[in-house]
């Protein structure tokens, strides 16, 4: 009889890592051997000798799994991981893939779209989810463009303020943070808008992530 495949499931609701691990141990072909519900006891919990595919959630307490995914590569570990998440905004998709995942697949897939993955991966080749392939392609032709470099570069102050307009805060919190008059930075973020050629501040933030100039967990 084949041997079945080891699956640790990394996620911080137990009722999720419950019902994965009856549908994936249904037929006998792969066995769950460990959990964990968050991060860091994701990274203490893993016995790369009896693990073969790692299930990894990306919301989790004390490491996400992006910053799980990071840590592992970073460890030259064996392992091949799986991010099984509700994130479909292809920004998440890109970071995991530029860490070095082996699989992406949606929360909301059929349970046999998990199994292939995971068979996939334990044969060696990479499993993005099928609808996830088209936003990805369009978003490294995008990254491909936006890579060039700027006629006008960004200054470092400018930099400063994309960072944290990108994080979420606000003019007023932003001149705050940076000890700067609030309309210095309407005068930024005016400038910043011209320079990366967007209209809105979520256009900026979506320039930032793609160009790493923050993270996006």
């Amino acid at each position: 009889m084949k041997k079945p495949i080891n699956v640790m499931i990394a996620d911080d609701h137990s009722i999720v890592r419950e019902g994965i691990k009856q549908i994936l141990e249904l037929d006998g072909e792969i066995k769950v051997n460990a959990e964990a519900g968050n991060g860091r006891e994701c990274l203490d919990t893993l016995d790369e000798e009896k693990t073969d595919v790692l299930l990894l959630d990306i919301n989790m307490p004390n490491m996400n799994g992006l910053q799980v995914l990071q840590r592992l590569r970073e460890k030259n570990t064996n392992v091949k991981i799986l991010i099984l998440t509700i994130h479909n905004e292809v920004e998440y998709l890109m970071r995991a893939i530029e860490i070095g995942v082996e699989g992406y697949v949606l929360k909301d897939s059929d349970s046999t779209v998990l199994k292939k993955a995971i068979f996939a991966i334990t044969e060696g080749n990479t499993f993005i989810q099928p609808e996830l392939t088209p936003l990805l392609r369009r978003r490294m032709e995008d990254k491909a463009t936006s890579g060039k470099r700027l006629k006008d570069p960004l200054t470092r102050r400018e930099i400063e303020v994309l960072k944290l307009l990108a994080e979420g805060l606000f003019n007023k919190e932003i001149a705050y943070t940076l000890n700067i008059s609030e309309k210095t930075v309407k005068n930024h973020v005016s400038n910043i808008f011209k320079k990366i050629n967007v209209s809105d501040r979520t256009q900026a933030a979506v320039y930032a992530i793609k160009n790493n100039l923050v993270d996006i967990f």
